[in-house]
């Protein structure tokens, strides 16, 4: 972590540096052919790499200000090889705020590049100064521009949901027509070297290509995953505590397991919860702890040694449904839970493998 502005975490990952050696080793033969600097070209050229970082820096931090404005906690900005990212905790409740969030980082990266340019037009071109205005606007156009264009993951993909989003009133439709927006552009990215170079009967750069298909790929690969997560959290609405519990048998603590499987067989359920001599639940039997014990040994070993206890945190109320749900496991993610009625009586048992089937669609 490199550091905390507005008390979001910056972390940077060791990929930036290969982006910072192929910006200084390029952007360094440029400079010198413009300046003349020697060796000190190529520290100029560094700088470019740095400046370009701390644009995207900037850009991300306007999503996340923004997004916090919003009530939406942001986890994280993570800067890596091909940009950054802001990890932020929830969706936007509406178009309007999703917009707003897409759109705060491109309108901040376009605001600094016109400053850096109009500051540029009064600088000798041909001076430090001068280049290093040149590099702040044009990184800042760079990022503005770059990411505004329509198609998942980059921030106009973003506007492209809201505004599908707003038109259809489903979040999920905005979704997709985004993702494949994005895809359709990673594919426009691959070909480009090879389409530029066809019009201008020039020759193939391998740089170009290698580039077209990192970049490419990365946008493939983003839009997949919205896809991805689009279509798992169309089924959060359908998420419910009370549906997807698991019924379970009462039994007490010293009862032998043995005879807490025969109860749970006659019941007709899977799960056993222990409890104490008031009847309080205690723990949830770990299934796997109790088929690891041979069947001789069962007979003789209670419940309560091959169960898990429930905490604070274990426990979620029958009512909970949807992104409440959803929170709540997430926030203590934990094998199973005990699901309670509003009056303490317990309804049965929830198991993280049963949501995940849920939100997967195996459910």
């Amino acid at each position: 972590m490199i550091g905390r502005p507005f008390g979001v975490p910056v972390y940077v990952t060791s990929s930036w540096l290969i982006v910072a050696v192929l910006i200084t080793l390029v952007y360094g033969g440029v400079v010198q052919g413009r300046l003349a600097l020697g060796p000190w070209s190529y520290l100029l050229a560094f700088l470019f790499a740095v400046l370009l970082y701390v644009s995207v820096l900037v850009h991300e931090l306007a999503h996340a200000v923004v997004a916090r404005m919003y009530g939406l906690p942001v986890r994280r900005i993570v800067l890596y090889v091909l940009g950054g990212v802001s990890e932020i905790e929830r969706e936007a409740p509406t178009p309007g705020r999703e917009f707003w969030i897409a759109f705060a980082g491109p309108l901040f990266s376009l605001l600094l590049a016109a400053g850096g340019f109009g500051a540029y037009l009064f600088a000798d071109p041909r001076s430090v100064v001068g280049e290093l205005l040149f590099q702040l606007w044009v990184a800042n156009l760079l990022v503005g521009v770059f990411n505004l264009l329509p198609g998942l993951p980059l921030d106009g993909g973003r506007l492209l949901r809201a505004g599908v989003w707003k038109a259809t009133g489903r979040p999920f439709v905005g979704s997709v027509v985004a993702a494949w927006g994005g895809r359709v552009l990673a594919l426009v990215v691959v070909a480009l070297p090879f389409l530029l170079t066809w019009s201008a009967g020039g020759r193939l750069s391998p740089w170009a290509v290698v580039w077209g298909l990192v970049l490419g790929g990365f946008m493939w690969m983003g839009a997949t995953d919205a896809l991805r997560t689009a279509r798992v959290r169309e089924r959060v609405p359908e998420l419910r505590a009370r549906a997807l519990a698991r019924r379970a048998v009462m039994v007490p603590a010293d009862t032998p397991l043995a005879e807490a499987e025969r109860r749970a067989g006659e019941s007709g359920v899977t799960e056993v919860v222990v409890t104490d001599s008031d009847g309080t639940a205690l723990a949830i039997v770990h299934p796997t702890a109790a088929g690891a014990l041979p069947r001789e040994r069962r007979p003789w070993v209670p419940v309560s040694s091959v169960a898990r206890a429930v905490t604070e945190h274990s426990v979620v109320s029958a009512e909970m449904e949807g992104e409440e749900l959803l929170g709540a496991l997430t926030v203590h993610p934990l094998p199973e839970y005990l699901v309670v009625e509003e009056d303490g009586r317990v309804h049965g048992v929830l198991r993280a493998v049963d949501v995940n089937a849920a939100m997967s669609g195996r459910g």
